[in-house]
């Protein structure tokens, strides 16, 4: 572990869910010996300015791992948690079997096999509501593009025609109403295509207008699938201008596994 002294904590930025440069999502990432005040870790992920950073100090059978948008702290983030194990395994030479995290929403483990790395998350089972009368509006799309709507942590939009997800231009100032964690719209992917299902994520009610690529949500994405396409192995892809990948595997246990890659693009030091 790098130490760092009152003025000055090591920096990393990783693209994770993807193996290409200026891919995927980005996070920061923090590693820390001891907390900073929850300003100051605040302040870091604004002046990072992307949707995710990433703390975390030792304890005694892993890290205790927190993650900042620019507007707040969440309580599970899954491509900072992915970066976060690239950081540990590529940089702070860690060499276990698995990283135990813990979180906001428990005990996350994440694993390396090969290239790719796993992390193992709790599963929330969408429940399906009403349209709300904002949200087609917010979305900029008509009722008749949705199949259906599903509330987790986050709005989940079923449409019909993934060539929608391409072209969407929310309205973020309506959108931020809606009252959730954000906005998600997944469509099944094209018959005689890699992805299994594709989807877009909007949260400016966090600070965040559009994040590339949310692990946390495919935990609610993933179980609704499998109850969709009967099915419980996936390979999803999400992003609008910029993409990202991930394998799912639902488990019986109310878990998924999310597989990524990731690779660094920035290493640097905050000074305080």
């Amino acid at each position: 572990m790098q130490n760092h002294n009152a003025n000055s904590i090591p920096f990393y930025q990783v693209d994770a869910f993807t193996s290409q440069p200026f891919g995927g999502n980005p996070a920061g990432v923090c590693p820390l010996t001891e907390w900073l005040s929850d300003e100051t870790l605040q302040a870091i992920a604004i002046e990072n300015n992307i949707s995710e950073t990433a703390f975390f100090v030792p304890v005694e059978d892993g890290y205790h791992l927190r993650w900042f948008t620019p507007g707040c702290e969440v309580d599970l983030c899954g491509h900072a948690t992915l970066a976060t194990a690239w950081v540990l395994y590529n940089k702070l030479g860690y060499t276990g079997e698995l990283v135990r995290f813990h979180t906001r929403s428990g005990v996350l483990t994440v694993s390396r096999h090969g290239e790719e790395y796993c992390m193992d998350f709790p599963v929330t089972w969408p429940e399906p509501v009403a349209i709300a009368p904002n949200l087609t509006e917010s979305l900029g799309i008509s009722e008749k593009d949705i199949i259906g709507v599903w509330k987790a942590p986050d709005i989940i939009v079923l449409l019909r025609d993934k060539a929608i997800i391409d072209t969407m231009e929310p309205d973020m100032n309506k959108l931020v109403q809606i009252k959730a964690r954000g906005v998600v719209c997944t469509a099944e992917g094209a018959h005689d295509g890699p992805f299994d299902f594709i989807s877009r994520w909007f949260g400016p009610q966090v600070g965040v207008n559009e994040d590339p690529v949310t692990g946390s949500a495919h935990t609610w994405l993933v179980p609704l699938w499998s109850t969709l396409l009967n099915k419980t192995e996936f390979c999803a892809q999400q992003g609008g201008t910029r993409k990202g990948e991930l394998r799912c595997v639902l488990r019986d246990d109310d878990r998924v596994e999310l597989y990524g890659s990731a690779r660094m693009t920035i290493e640097g030091r905050f000074y305080l």
